[in-house]
């Protein structure tokens, strides 16, 4: 974005008056927050968002709650069907209820129809989630006694349109249900609830989720031919009429056509396929009334719905009788394998070779072990590695060389096919950034180990005037996707991953002269791309890096898991993996949450020092932590700010503007009791505004007693009042810095809470 700003820079303005900015917007209309999601709305250009009916309806649907009464699946039972998808549908949904299956039937009022809604015609949204696996089980036993019924997914949406009998539908719609079904049309309008007429239509959940999605690998891999295969052989599993698959493959061969050629050679994600499948979709079906039909509904509302769903993983074409386990693949002992490392400069990974060498029995089999260090070898390291895999097709090689994109895992991959060999990469865990798979406290580290190194072979030291370019470099290199999508498709691609630990889970925040230094670099970097004749530009900034990361060598020491135990864990990870035992991790991201409190995180180590001192100071305090052994009880600190149960779901979002920002916070007083112990604590300022808390009594709790739950700390000051309790004043106050963060409660959820997600989202612009 910065550089098309850059190449195509807005013409002056004039004194035009641009208005408010979001920010301006948001905090004016802080009080009502719809008001404040249609203010956000209004501001931005028509073009971006035509109108924001999604959000609220219009004037005709303000009568309508986003969530449709219950009874709508109640009536859409007793109503008389219009065809016979609708007929099979009631029929699923009828045995489900009555026999108390366990899963959900949610409606919700379909805005994108508001214009078609009247009091004698109605649209919604159906939403089928089954939440156990003994769902399938028991309704494959009612399969075998009544083998018309439609298959059971794990969830699919559904438009429903419930409207009364008249103006001629009646006879258009009872002959198609003496069609399909035997239900007397006569019999069903025996009262008004009856006499509503259902037209109901699968959104095109298949044609994503099967045809497209799951056929993206053999369209990459196998080519055009095979994907035309694939999804024939899909269609007849289903038995798609023969005019239906004439119009399907139409669509698939143009989609083929358009991916291929918009990706190349790259596969594009299943977690992303829906970016480039929606505006596809919507083009096509703009074509002629008979596409739309086909594709039904497209573009930013699929999208939507495709994220509830929730499941990325592949769908079941049929009832299952049992859950598929998980298929424990051993790696063949006749067989090689390649351990590599998608990584940056600094990530340990040969100090790890060397460890791996060193244990006994290796891997946990009798193959042969070599260490191919990339930084001793000229010329074309991997095809040096496959030279080797030739001369011992059954050797173990530790690949010693970062690997940080898809045409290194491509060469990977052809190795494996041609030599006969699995794949393994070894990754360093980090959370990792929207856009990157490696956070910047990771980075901060990488940099720090390759600037306190020497006599490096590459020459990639502490005494190498551009070491923190050629880290940047490769940190650009893993530009574009997330952790998760980073770690998906390494095990979309090799089957497995192993991650090696490197930062503590608990460690305190980035200190904010590294993050600067850190994105003063990226920035730089982004905004020269230097080659090696422009390094000119570069010696303020390394100069710059090497003195901040200097002055933090206690930070980046403590953050840092100890080497011994990376080592221990990688290796368990690997042995697991060549004896079967691996279980493949979840890198899905979850679909969505319910946002339950937004709080400050902070550093334990913090209080732990702060404790001591108080301890040193005050006989009271020291009394009270004799028999007290924090430093193993204390494992986590915080300070809430809002909760949505005590303070409202408005409350919690209002803190939006300042997730993931250092938030000071002044430790005033220390108050235990002989069940609880807590600090007194009041927020600072960030970005000029003084945040505040909503609970009465701010404060971190340090300690309860066994059995008290940490919310009794809340009582401290009313104990305090009756004489049960103990203050100690801390002056000059503690201040101690966290990070703001905002909790979700993750769990599947219907369009209403996608509808508040999106309300927050907006907050946090």
């Amino acid at each position: 974005m910065e550089q098309v700003l850059r190449d195509y820079p807005l013409p002056p303005s004039e004194g035009d008056n641009l208005g408010s900015s979001l920010r301006e917007i948001w905090a004016e209309n802080r009080s009502d927050e719809k008001q404040q999601i249609k203010a956000l709305l209004e501001s931005v250009d028509a073009s971006f968002l035509p109108n924001y009916m999604d959000w609220f309806g219009n004037d005709v649907a303000d009568g309508h709650s986003r969530n449709a009464d219950r009874s709508v699946v109640s009536k859409f039972l007793q109503a008389l069907p219009a065809d016979l998808s609708t007929t099979k549908l009631q029929e699923m949904v009828r045995l489900m209820t009555e026999k108390r299956f366990p899963a959900a039937f949610k409606c919700y009022h379909n805005f994108h129809k508001i214009n078609s809604v009247s009091s004698d015609s109605l649209h919604f949204k159906m939403v089928i989630h089954v939440h156990s696996d003994s769902a399938f089980r028991r309704y494959q036993k009612e399969m075998r006694h009544n083998p018309g019924l439609w298959p059971l997914y794990r969830g699919f949406f559904v438009d429903v349109n419930l409207f009364k009998n008249n103006k001629g539908i009646a006879a258009e719609s009872s002959q198609e249900v003496n069609y399909g079904s035997r239900t007397n049309a006569k019999d069903g309008l025996a009262n008004e609830d009856a006499n509503l007429m259902i037209k109901l239509k699968f959104l095109t959940y298949k044609i994503r989720t099967f045809l497209i999605r799951n056929g993206l690998p053999v369209l990459f891999k196998q080519g055009e031919a095979a994907y035309k295969a694939y999804y024939l052989r899909q269609m007849k599993i289903w038995n798609t009429s023969a005019a239906k698959q004439r119009e399907l493959s139409r669509m698939l061969d143009d989609w083929a056509v358009y991916i291929r050629e918009t990706y190349g050679h790259e596969q594009l994600s299943s977690f992303s396929y829906l970016s480039e499948a929606e505006p596809f979709l919507e083009q096509y079906a703009k074509r002629s009334p008979k596409t739309q039909a086909l594709i039904g509904s497209a573009g930013s509302l699929m999208r939507d719905l495709a994220i509830i769903e929730g499941s990325r993983g592949k769908e079941r074409d049929i009832v299952p009788s049992s859950p598929t386990p998980m298929v424990k693949e051993v790696i063949r002992k006749d067989e090689g394998l390649i351990v590599f490392f998608p990584g940056i400069p600094g990530c340990a990974k040969s100090a790890l070779c060397k460890e791996i060498m060193s244990a006994p029995r290796g891997l946990g089999d009798d193959r042969p072990v070599h260490h191919l260090m990339g930084d001793l070898f000229e010329g074309k390291y991997w095809g040096m590695v496959a030279e080797k895999r030739g001369k011992e097709p059954y050797s173990v090689i530790l690949a010693d060389k970062n690997a940080p994109n898809r045409g290194v895992w491509r060469q990977i991959e052809d190795m494996c096919r041609r030599t006969k060999a699995s794949a393994i990469p070894v990754v360093p865990d980090s959370e990792g950034t929207e856009s990157n798979p490696f956070s910047l406290d990771a980075l901060a580290v990488f940099m720090f180990r390759v600037l306190h190194r020497a006599n490096h072979p590459r020459n990639l030291d502490k005494s190498s005037p551009h070491a923190g370019y050629v880290l940047l470099k490769f940190y650009d290199l893993y530009h574009g996707k997330n952790r998760n999508e980073f770690e998906a498709e390494l095990i979309e691609r090799f089957g497995s991953l192993v991650k090696m630990p490197l930062l503590e889970p608990n460690r305190a925040p980035l200190p904010e002269c590294v993050r600067s230094t850190l994105q003063k670099g990226l920035d730089l970097y982004g905004r020269l791309k230097p080659t090696q004749d422009t390094y000119s530009e570069w010696p303020e900034w390394e100069t710059q890096l090497r003195e901040t990361l200097l002055q933090n060598v206690e930070y980046l020491n403590s953050i840092q898991v100890s080497f011994e135990s990376s080592v221990e864990s990688v290796l368990k990870q690997l042995k697991a993996v060549v004896k079967g035992e691996y279980t493949t991790p979840n890198t899905e991201q979850p679909s969505f949450g319910t946002i339950v409190y937004a709080a400050v995180n902070l550093p334990v180590s913090s209080f732990l020092a702060l404790l001591d001192t108080l301890d040193g100071q005050d006989p009271k305090v020291e009394g009270f932590l004799k028999d007290k052994d924090l430093r193993s009880s204390l494992t986590q600190a915080h300070l809430t700010l809002a909760h949505k149960r005590s303070h409202g779901v408005t409350a919690v979002a209002n803190y939006g503007p300042y997730v993931n920002k250092n938030v000071p916070i002044n430790m005033n007083a220390l108050l235990f009791s002989e069940k609880s112990a807590a600090l007194e604590a009041e927020p600072g300022v960030v970005d000029g505004e003084k945040l505040s808390s909503k609970n009465e009594w701010p404060h971190v709790t340090l300690w309860t007693a066994k059995g008290v739950a940490a919310k009794e700390a809340n009582v401290l000051p009313r104990l305090l009042a009756e004489g049960k309790a103990t203050r100690v004043e801390i002056n000059p106050p503690i201040t101690i810095t966290g990070v703001l963060r905002v909790f979700l409660n993750f769990v599947l959820v219907g369009l209403a809470s996608l509808i508040f997600y999106f309300n927050f989202v907006s907050c946090l612009c």
